[in-house]
């Protein structure tokens, strides 16, 4: 490896370790109480390093904001290719919500800090480019199913927010402790995952008889 490789891949590095003490303070100590000063301590260089990479923590924010749909993006990268448009539509949402489970902090930061959402109202104008290219998938999959005989009457674009918004209702109620409360409250016999599980097997019942 050559002396502009070397550098490159310090480059890389250094960056990499910014952004996962950031996503790590954020979801511990929240946004507001996170500092570059913080996140400079926690990987032991001096803020004015983080500076040569970030112009300040919003910048920080959504860099992660963008990495995690890139992460969500590949996971539904594979389900391009399944055939059936409503089997397709349950492997979307199981895979949102093993992506979910399996990082909750790219989750916290995607989906429930809304300091990104302003990093893209601020600077990006109509553009959600990431976003965007997610949720089109799961609209393409939408106008698919409609061609196999579900979700005839219902707007196309509706009906991918409701899908989107009653899987991430799920995870996020799991992430935040929400469920395992109700399931104590009620004396519920069931785990916190498999409450999920069969929450979605329940909501993909009640889509499946939108067949005409």
């Amino acid at each position: 490896m050559g002396i502009k490789e070397r550098k490159q891949k310090h480059k890389e590095d250094l960056r990499s370790k910014i952004l996962e003490a950031a996503k790590e303070l954020f979801v511990k100590e929240g946004f507001e109480a996170t500092s570059i000063r913080k996140i400079a301590a926690k990987i032991e260089f001096s803020p004015t390093t983080i500076y040569l990479y970030y112009k300040d923590k919003n910048d920080i924010a959504y860099a992660l904001h963008q990495e995690g749909f890139s992460l969500l993006r590949t996971q539904f990268l594979p389900l391009m290719h399944v055939e059936s448009a409503f089997e397709r539509l349950k492997a979307i949402g199981k895979a949102y919500i093993d992506f979910g489970f399996k990082n909750p902090d790219y989750y916290f930061v995607m989906f429930m800090l809304k300091d990104p959402m302003d990093f893209v109202n601020q600077n990006c104008g109509d553009e959600w480019e990431e976003g965007e290219r997610v949720f089109d998938f799961l609209e393409q999959t939408i106008v698919d199913c409609q061609a196999e005989g579900y979700f005839k009457d219902m707007d196309k674009e509706l009906m991918a927010v409701n899908a989107w918004t009653s899987v991430h209702g799920m995870v996020s109620l799991y992430l935040m402790g929400h469920l395992k409360k109700v399931a104590e409250v009620k004396n519920l016999q069931i785990e916190n995952e498999n409450l999920i599980e069969e929450s979605f097997k329940l909501y993909i019942d009640l889509l499946a008889r939108t067949k005409q």
